[in-house]
């Protein structure tokens, strides 16, 4: 079987909340540029509307994006209503609120609990939807989240909001969001050259409660928003090498090997990387290669 002809169904199901979704989905941000935000150049908006349309034909029913996903010249969210509206049925569409820019692209402090209705609207709009599947609350600091969590709640209420999920949070703010509404995902930073034992403690909430858990940066490792890394430890590299694959493959699919609650949303505007993406939802690592993988993860803490 060649790549071209793997879907995202190889890599197995999971729900958030009451909507199911294939393990590998799409994260949008990249459609925006070389890199994220202003720190690249503008994408080519016909080869993003592609790589849009390309990623639900290969089955991918989970899109990652935010209202502050643009760049200079390209909104993901607008890219995404333009490509796939009106919308598959089966597509869930995950935003998230917190995190602030202006028109001029420039960030400002994160948002009121009292603003954060008006980032909803915001994303409503510009995905042309009534209500939106699932909202992230990004945490940028916060000691508490009760009060944002709160007013997202509040909207959940009131049928702006189906599903409420959290991002950036340790432990005792997921028990803290947990008290006020359901949390049907949890999106931190993780990945195979990252340790982080809160990350780590997160993980196995997640999958104790049923939670899913989804990690961003997965592909990109240190690099971040500037992009999939170059830079891969020789485990990945070895691993890579034995399966035929690239590094980035591996790292999907280790990620995915975490537990069958964590869910990779890697992003691309490449539609060449789009169908290896989707592919590493079939590759499979036996023991010894995930225990090799674990063995460098450590020592790079």
């Amino acid at each position: 079987m060649t790549a071209e002809t793997i879907t995202a169904d190889a890599s197995g199901t999971f729900n958030l909340g009451d909507l199911p979704v294939h393990r590998i989905g799409f994260g949008a941000m990249r459609l925006t540029g070389s890199a994220a935000f202003h720190l690249g150049t503008p994408s080519d908006r016909e080869r993003s509307l592609a790589v849009l349309r390309r990623a639900v034909e290969l089955g991918v029913n989970h899109i990652d994006t935010a209202a502050f996903y643009f760049s200079s010249l390209r909104s993901a969210n607008e890219l995404i209503n333009t490509a796939l509206s009106p919308y598959p049925g089966d597509l869930v569409v995950v935003t998230k609120v917190g995190p602030y820019r202006d028109h001029h692209g420039q960030w400002g402090p994160s948002a009121r609990p009292d603003q954060l209705r008006g980032h909803v609207e915001e994303n409503l709009r510009q995905l042309g939807r009534d209500h939106l599947d699932v909202v992230n609350f990004r945490r940028q600091g916060q000691d508490s989240i009760a009060e944002h969590f709160g007013a997202l709640a509040e909207l959940r209420a009131a049928g702006l909001i189906r599903h409420l999920g959290v991002s950036g949070v340790e432990p005792r703010h997921l028990a803290e969001a947990l008290e006020i509404a359901p949390v049907v995902c949890v999106q931190n930073r993780y990945a195979v050259d990252r340790p982080d034992p809160v990350d780590d403690e997160v993980l196995r909430l997640c999958g104790e409660q049923g939670i899913a858990f989804v990690p961003f940066y997965a592909v990109a490792g240190a690099a971040g928003q500037h992009g999939a890394t170059t830079a891969h430890d020789e485990a990945v590299l070895s691993v890579a090498r034995a399966h035929g694959v690239s590094p980035a493959q591996i790292r999907i699919a280790w990620t995915l090997h975490q537990g069958p609650h964590v869910l990779a949303i890697p992003g691309t505007g490449n539609p060449d990387h789009l169908v290896q993406n989707v592919a590493a939802g079939s590759l499979r690592l036996n023991d010894e290669e995930l225990a090799r993988l674990g063995k460098e993860r450590a020592q790079a803490g």
